[in-house]
């Protein structure tokens, strides 16, 4: 039997909308409609084209490659009614930006700023997700540029070094620790310490480190992110390992950062698509955080790649 030709703009917008926004709550609430009416207009646009356009993970809705594709062919279309129906002012160049907590809470929400009265002809939209929502973003062409500490291994998708960072112990400035250049593994054995979660890599390298040395700290907490990390151990709780960048700069006029002796290191890295070019806003984003990332004693940027 053969597919029917014709064609449906609600079915469109709806595949657009959904995409944009990952959930049917989300896409109905950009349209103005119902749930139960994006979800028909999505099926029957499979159903018409014969396509299976997007797939359930971890409560989203991730689109699969047809839909990606699909999406792609329907630009000219909705280029054409914005230059019919559109606002009167150009619609400026905007930059779809994904990051995780640890750089969009603070870095980048101040970053964006400083870009935008820059540069008043560009609009930034932030979303804050994991770090593999960052990697699935890109690849779904639903975000040009992410901000990530996690080197990605994964084909359609480059990352690009942009921060280097050394390891450093965080405490109270009346630690006793404190009052030391640098501290050494073995310094940690038996102190009241706030460990990062065990899900990341980096959990495993300093467990491994400590174990060599036999040295026992006492954990008190794990947490997912440096910021909470950090936080905690402004409550007193304990010591913390972290990347200092880029939480060194909003929190040591209130702590101590000194340098952990190990072979820890932490890199910064930019995110985008291996397949399509970079859009000229995600450019000029890029290039203003490499030239107004504020300096500090623990990290250091990378030098672009020409």
């Amino acid at each position: 039997m053969a597919r029917k030709s014709w064609h449906s703009l609600p079915e469109y917008q709806a595949l657009r909308a959904l995409m944009q926004g990952g959930t049917t709550t989300s896409a109905a609430e950009r349209l103005g409609l119902s749930q139960s009416a994006i979800s028909r207009s999505i099926g029957s646009l499979e159903a018409r084209t014969g396509l299976n356009l997007f797939e359930r993970e971890a409560g989203r809705l991730r689109p699969t490659r047809e839909a990606v594709r699909l999406n792609h062919r329907l630009d000219p279309l909705f280029e054409a009614l914005d230059r019919i129906d559109g606002p009167a002012q150009p619609v400026p160049e905007t930059l779809r930006l994904i990051a995780p907590p640890t750089y969009a809470h603070r870095f980048l929400v101040s970053q964006i700023a400083s870009f935008l009265a820059i540069n008043p002809h560009f609009f930034v939209s932030l979303e804050v997700n994991t770090s593999d929502e960052v990697t699935r973003g890109i690849l779904d062409d639903r975000f040009d540029l992410g901000l990530t500490g996690i080197e990605l291994a994964r084909s359609g998708v480059k990352s690009l070094a942009y921060r280097v960072s050394s390891a450093v112990c965080v405490m109270t400035a009346d630690h006793p620790l404190a009052q030391r250049d640098e501290v050494h593994p073995i310094d940690l054995h038996n102190q009241p310490f706030v460990a990062i979660s065990k899900r990341h890599a980096r959990r495993s390298q300093l467990d491994r480190i400590l174990n060599q040395e036999r040295s026992k700290p006492r954990i008190m907490a794990e947490v997912s992110t440096s910021f909470a990390a950090v936080d905690l151990a402004k409550e007193g709780l304990g010591i913390a390992v972290v990347n200092p960048f880029p939480v060194f700069h909003y929190r040591s006029g209130e702590l101590a950062f000194r340098h952990f002796v190990s072979p820890i290191e932490y890199r910064s890295y930019f995110v985008m698509s291996d397949e399509r070019p970079l859009p000229r806003v995600a450019r000029a984003f890029a290039r203003h955080l490499r030239l107004h990332t504020p300096s500090d004693p623990h990290s250091k940027k990378v030098d672009a790649i020409a």
